[in-house]
């Protein structure tokens, strides 16, 4: 039982941190770029 609920609770933080991350991107934001895409050249978007 304790070994479920471990597993529930690093699946519900794996999803916020990937929820996070998509949000970030979806604002210009970047872990590649430093946070900010604009000083990149766009190429942390895919383009």
């Amino acid at each position: 039982m304790g070994t479920a609920v471990v597993l529930l609770l690093l699946a519900g933080m794996i999803g916020l941190a990937i929820k996070s991350m998509v949000k970030d991107k979806k604002a210009g934001k970047s872990l590649q770029c430093g946070q900010d895409c604009s000083h990149c050249g766009g190429h942390c978007h895919g383009h």
